[in-house]
């Protein structure tokens, strides 16, 4: 499987449904809060090119926009990983 990456922001209700998801998945991931993490919004913004949560990286492919726009293409690169 690749390595799962969810950059978040507190209170964000897309944020919390990706979790969810990868959860309900049974997907390890890593989540980086970038309001908190300087570095990690840094990161976010090389991987994805975005500055707005979530965001989600899986492997090398970068997912960003409201979570119903990110749930069929995180389903679909899981399935493929």
């Amino acid at each position: 499987m690749p390595d799962v990456t969810l950059y978040t922001v507190p209170n964000c209700a897309d944020c919390e449904a990706v979790k969810r998801l990868l959860g309900h998945e049974g997907v390890p991931f890593v989540e980086k809060n970038v309001r908190a993490d300087p570095e990690a919004l840094a990161e976010m913004q090389r991987r994805a090119g975005v500055r707005i949560a979530p965001v989600t990286v899986i492997g090398e492919q970068a997912f960003y926009g409201p979570f119903d726009g990110q749930r069929p293409r995180i389903l679909a690169a899981l399935r493929k990983g």
